[in-house]
């Protein structure tokens, strides 16, 4: 396997280094958590699209840089923002999943409207799919959508809404062929989330902070040209947008991110005088984990390997996110174990004490952007990884749809 970049790739490398050093300075830090960008990320993102390292092949006529698609050059800019440990712009639910949907099926009044706010950052999204009853059973969503007078009204409810409390706007599966079978009676709609009728109610998580929320529908009026496709065409778009939610969750270099906090974390953490990276237990999971992530980096090469050659990944490409999410898993439990009582979800701490007998465990100054000694801030606590397998689907309903059928199928 040659893992050499060519000529080209490594001219944009250089490219990449070269503007990072100049302009890197001005980017937020790595990990903000889940929230509404502050003029300084909207600063850095419009940085960014100027200089075509977000939004690279989206259409000059939508807000992007017109570059022509090229895998290589991707992984090549993801990789030097990583190695440089510099803010890559926004991945929010409207960058990374509407966008690439609008640009696939949308209309072009459509793509005009929105692509360009969004990858700006104007213009936030949330995702309204899981509902009480339906969570990953996606296809027997009930929340109804009933056309009147040019509008669809919306009753129902969605939960598990990620950033619903501060988003501007919803992409919204719901139920407007009742009498057809379930996968062909679902719609997919665009909607305001300032909508007369509309309650989001923030629902507060294991750690201590609201990042889902609840949505309640009472004849939420929605104009007739806000769907994107067609009636009943729902589940498709829907799964055009699942595929990138997917690759989304199991990113290779969050892994690998992830990786190299924990060893930091192991290495100056100490029980009773003995760092925990010396101890046998602690080492051996570690060492496990680090062999997990080479192997995930591996496959993900294999995966950008097949999409420059135009080949499609089918099976190889859906283990991503459940792969990705259980990695994330048990990287996220050695840490939790490590930290000891630090790992508790105790949101107001801001330099919680760590486990009993610890000497000199703590430097003055965490490394800047490890988000490792305050569990509740900065890029998100430890265990946020640990129930990250319920995005995108639960990591089970995952693993059903990968299974080969048995012979009585």
């Amino acid at each position: 396997m040659d893992l050499s970049l060519s000529a080209e790739y490594q001219a944009l490398q250089a490219e990449i280094r070269a503007f990072l050093a100049t302009h890197g300075h001005k980017s937020p830090k790595v990990g903000g958590g889940r929230k509404r960008p502050d003029q300084k990320t909207l600063d850095w993102q419009k940085t960014l699209l100027e200089h075509g390292y977000v939004g690279r092949t989206i259409p000059t006529e939508y807000g992007g840089a017109g570059k022509k698609p090229d895998v290589m050059e991707a992984a090549v800019i993801a990789s030097e923002f990583a190695r440089a440990n510099v803010y890559a712009g926004l991945t929010n639910q409207g960058v990374s999943m509407l966008v690439p949907t609008l640009l696939e099926v949308g209309t072009e009044e459509q793509k005009r409207a929105y692509v360009g706010p969004t990858i700006r950052g104007d213009i936030i999204w949330c995702q309204g799919y899981s509902e009480p009853g339906n969570g990953s059973d996606l296809a027997n969503a009930q929340t109804k959508g009933e056309l009147k007078d040019g509008f669809w009204v919306v009753n129902g409810q969605k939960i598990w809404t990620s950033s619903a409390h501060y988003a501007d706007m919803m992409f919204l599966l719901c139920r407007t062929e009742p009498d057809k079978p379930k996968h062909e009676g679902l719609s997919y709609l665009l909607l305001s989330m300032d909508s007369p009728g509309l309650d989001r109610r923030p629902l507060k998580t294991m750690t201590g902070r609201s990042e889902f929320n609840e949505v309640f529908f009472t004849d939420v009026k929605v104009p007739e040209t806000q769907i994107l496709v067609g009636r009943g065409k729902g589940w498709y778009v829907a799964n055009v947008t699942l595929k990138h939610e997917r690759s989304m969750i199991g990113d290779a270099g969050k892994m690998t991110a992830r990786l190299e906090q924990l060893i930091k974390l192991l290495s100056v953490t100490e029980v009773d005088g003995v760092p925990l990276i010396r101890q046998a237990e602690f080492r051996d999971r570690l060492l496990r984990l680090q062999g997990e992530v080479i192997a995930w980096k591996a496959h993900n090469l294999r995966l950008l390997t097949e999409a420059a050659q135009g080949i499609e990944s089918g099976v190889k490409r859906m283990i991503v996110k459940y792969g990705g999410t259980m990695l994330g898993f048990r990287l996220s439990s050695l840490a939790v174990d490590a930290l000891g009582s630090a790992g508790r979800n105790d949101a107001g701490r801001k330099r919680p004490s760590y486990r009993a007998g610890c000497r000199g465990a703590l430097p003055p100054t965490p490394p800047e952007g490890a988000a490792l000694w305050a569990p509740a801030k900065g890029s998100g606590p430890w265990n946020r990884l640990i129930w990250l397998g319920v995005g995108g689907a639960c990591s089970m309903v995952a693993t059903n749809e990968q299974a080969p059928p048995t012979p009585n199928q």
